[in-house]
This record gives C-alpha cells, sequence and structure tokens, in this order.
C-alpha cells in the first residue's frame, strides 16, 4: 500500500535542477531577520551571539542530515510529513502536514504585508494592500506554470541575497584590516571584546537569543520538500545538505563578526542597518534604495517558497487521505493546482486580516509559526530514528546518506529544542508560542477524529496485517 503511494507521488515533475536546490539550501539559511531582525539578537547576546549561530547551526545540520537519511531513499512531496505518516502514525503525518502548511500561511500573511512596506519606500502613493495583492497573485502565477520556473525564481532571489552579504563581508574585512572606507583608520576586531566584554551579559545573554536564532532558520527543512521534485535526489540532497553547517557559518557567524568588529554592539540597532552604513561609507548614496531591493527580493522570496511548500503539503495528505480529494490533483503542468490556489487565496485573507484584526490576536496566530518549526524539527528528528528501527543491518549498511553518530545525534537534538522550547518560558515575548502551539495540536487532534480520519488510519493497519498474513 505504501508503494502505490510513492508510485502516486512520482506523478509531480521532476523539474528542479542541482543549481536550483544548492541556491534554495542557502536561501533556506539567510532569511529576512538577518537584514533586519540581527539588531534584536546582539543587544541580548552581545558578541556572544556568534556561540549561539555556531551551536544552532550545528543542530540544524544534524537534523537536516536526519531528513537527507530518509529523504534520499524517499524522495517524495510531502517530505517528513509523509515520513510521519510512514514512520510514526498517520495521526503525526497530518499534525505534521497541516501544522507546517499553517506555519507557511502565517509566515507568507506577514512577508507579503511587508512586500508593501518595502514597496513604499521607492512609491509612497501605492496602497500597501496593492502591492501585498500583486506579490502574492505573481508568486502563484509562477508556481502554477511549472516547478522549473519556481526553481528559477527561487535561484535568482537567493542568488540576489548572498551575493549582497558576502559583498558586505569583503568590504567589511577590508575596511576591519586597511580602514578603507573609514578615513583610512583600520577598525580592527577589538570591538568584538572591548565594550564590556565577549559575554557583556553574561552567560544568560547568548542563552536568551537560543529562540531568536532558532526562528531565523525556519524554513531550511525546504530541502527536503523539493526532493519529491528534484531530478537527481541521490546527488543534489546530500550535497545540498552538507553545505548547510559551513553556509550559516559564512553567512550568518561571518556577517555578524564583520558587523560587531566595526560597529560597537550595543549601537547596531540605533544607528541604522549595518548593511545601509557599510555601503554607505564606500561612497555608494544608493545603499538603502539597495538592501531595500534585497530585503523585497528575500521577502517575495518567502512568499514563493511558502506557496509551493504549501500546495505540496495539501497534495500529500490528499494522497494519504488527510485532505480532501481536490488538492490531490495536478495540472498539465504536473503541479498541484488546487493546494496552491487554496493557500494563495489563505494568504490573501491574511493580508486582510492584518489590517481589520488587533495587532495582539494576529501575533497570537504567528506564535503558532514560530512554535510549528521547532515542532517539525523534532518530528524529522523523530521519523528518522523511526526509519532506521524498521531497518536491518545490511540495509543499514546500503544507506546511502545515514545519519552521523545516530542516534547520539538525535537525542543531543532533540535536547537542544526541548531547551529552545523552555528558554521561550521565560520570555514574554516567546511564552505565547509556547501555549498556543500546544492548543493549535490539540484543535488538530480533535479535527483528527471529529472527521473520522481515524478510520482511514485504523483501515491502513487492517490492511497491511492482510497483507502480512498474505505473504
Amino acid at each position: 500500500m505504501k508503494e502505490e503511494k510513492q508510485v502516486e507521488n512520482e506523478e509531480l515533475h521532476r523539474g528542479l535542477e542541482e543549481r536550483h536546490i544548492q541556491l534554495m539550501a542557502i536561501g533556506g539559511a539567510i532569511g529576512v531577520g538577518l537584514f533586519l531582525g540581527s539588531a534584536g539578537a546582539i543587544n541580548k547576546a552581545g558578541p556572544a551571539l556568534l556561540l549561539t549561530y555556531i551551536v544552532a547551526g550545528a543542530i540544524l545540520f544534524f537534523i537536516m542530515r536526519a531528513l537527507g537519511e530518509v529523504a534520499v531513499e524517499k524522495p517524495v512531496a510531502g517530505s517528513f510529513s509523509s515520513y510521519a505518516n510512514d514512520y510514526i502514525s498517520p495521526l503525526a503525518g497530518y499534525l505534521t502536514g497541516w501544522t507546517y502548511w499553517f506555519m507557511w500561511i502565517v509566515t507568507c500573511m506577514a512577508e507579503v504585508t511587508a512586500v508593501g512596506v518595502y514597496i513604499n519606500f521607492w512609491f509612497p502613493s501605492i496602497p500597501q494592500w496593492l502591492s501585498a495583492l500583486g506579490a502574492v497573485i505573481c508568486m502563484t502565477l509562477v508556481n502554477l506554470v511549472a516547478v522549473k520556473a519556481f526553481g528559477e525564481f527561487e535561484f535568482w532571489f537567493a542568488l540576489i541575497k548572498v551575493v549582497t552579504i558576502i559583498a558586505m563581508i569583503v568590504v567589511g574585512v577590508v575596511m576591519i584590516t586597511t580602514g578603507f572606507g573609514n578615513g583610512g583608520v583600520a577598525t580592527g576586531i577589538s570591538n568584538l571584546w572591548s565594550n564590556g566584554g565577549f559575554f557583556p551579559n553574561g552567560f544568560s545573554g547568548p542563552i536568551s537569543a537560543l529562540a531568536m536564532v532558532a526562528f531565523a532558520f525556519v524554513g531550511i527543512e525546504l530541502i527536503g520538500v523539493t526532493a519529491g521534485e528534484a531530478k537527481n535526489p541521490d546527488k543534489t540532497i546530500p550535497s545540498a545538505i552538507n553545505k548547510v553547517f559551513w553556509r550559516i557559518m559564512i553567512f550568518y557567524v561571518g556577517a555578524l563578526a564583520v558587523m560587531m568588529s566595526i560597529y560597537p554592539w550595543d549601537k547596531i540597532g540605533t544607528i541604522g542597518s549595518p548593511f545601509v552604513l557599510i555601503f554607505s561609507n564606500l561612497g555608494i548614496s544608493a545603499a538603502a534604495g539597495i538592501i531595500n531591493f534585497v530585503v523585497l527580493t528575500a521577502a517575495l522570496s518567502a512568499c514563493n517558497s511558502g506557496i509551493f511548500t504549501t500546495g505540496r503539503m495539501l497534495y500529500n495528505l490528499s494522497r494519504e487521505g488527510l485532505a480532501p480529494k481536490m488538492f490531490g490533483e495536478l495540472s498539465k503542468a504536473q503541479v498541484p493546482k488546487n493546494g496552491i490556489l487554496v493557500s494563495s487565496f489563505c494568504m490573501l485573507i491574511g493580508v486582510f486580516l492584518n489590517y481589520v484584526v488587533p495587532g495582539k490576536v494576529f501575533s497570537y496566530v504567528t506564535s503558532v509559526a514560530t512554535f510549528a518549526g521547532i515542532f517539525v524539527w523534532f518530528i524529522i528528528l523523530l521519523a528518522q530514528m523511526k526509519f532506521r528501527k524498521k531497518l536491518n543491518k545490511e540495509q543499514v549498511s546500503k544507506l546511502k546518506f545515514p545519519m552521523p553518530l545516530y542516534p547520539l545525534t538525535n537525542y543531543i537534538s532533540m535536547a537542544f529544542l526541548f531547551f529552545v522550547l523552555v528558554v521561550m518560558c521565560f520570555s514574554p515575548d516567546t511564552l505565547i508560542a509556547v501555549i498556543v502551539g500546544p492548543v493549535w495540536l490539540l484543535i488538530l487532534v480533535c479535527c483528527y477524529y471529529g472527521f473520522g480520519l481515524a478510520k482511514n488510519e485504523n483501515k491502513e493497519i487492517a490492511d497491511d496485517e492482510e497483507v502480512s498474513e498474505a505473504s
């Protein structure tokens, strides 16, 4: 029965090439938060924030390796939702799929609303809602054309972010070592320890920034979702995942180390965007406009990825009998058209709600997205463990991309995720996520049993038992 599901998932067109997935892997690790939201984390931890990113980056690498082990053996569009269904339980697959779908819907609600703000930088007379509407329509059309169109847009969106960050790091290193762009005075790296020390707020500083750092990486698991449409998943998925840690070291640790070397950590956030300041010091008068363009493409990239992912999640849930059958239909271009259209419509509702619903109510909904990322990462680790336990020694020896140091790295990563949730309980800004997240899961469980979806689970178990007895 599970073999039939895999064949059905293969109906999706494998149109994503290696360069698409490589850049998506980079783009998934670089969010708008690096350009706009890094100041908040720096103010909490100071230069010690670099350690937080190193530790979190290592954990995310192990989580992605766990996902990669199963994704290479079973490259399907539903990815971790499908793995949770097959190796944990149909209920786990249901919770994972719908929670991840909702996470991207809410994320895109915020991103497309932000698009309006970025467009207003150049065109103040254009209403924000109109820019948001245009963004959703454009990205929806891209996803409906073909999966390769999605891949091309993500490739160029990610490339813009990568080039900007590398340029900032290179220029920053030149300023640090030669003083070029800083009146000929080399800044050095003493700012990393001369303003209250490397741990200006004590060891509690980098710990309190854990939640913000973890949220910055939400979306990196998108690599797994692309496996179902990758041309050569055996090659592209391992290649992309193996570079995750070093990309985090370069684009986060490298960029932040340069920022905090040039400017005192306690001044960042009060003197404007460090990206804008560094480029402005080179005499680039359009620096603010350039960074605004980069952040705009980052927001559009999130919207593009969100529409792609939500469509595939609904497609997989439908094939598993956990969502309406209409979401399992493919267009002539072999994309899940109904899932894409319904998800895009939900994003537009979010744009409307963002203006009519009080801010606090909307933040409660958004908090589910932050909880969802941690929940999905935990499911990825658990599903990989369940997958591995079903294999005999010979099958394990033939794994193409095995999880390193299994199962020790699984337990360490799970403990880290649990610790992040504990840390979130001590901050009013993140406590709501720890409260609302479980409530969301409880609502899904009620829907699962209320709509009789558990009957499908019992039927599948009975079918598997019949097959087992017959064999």
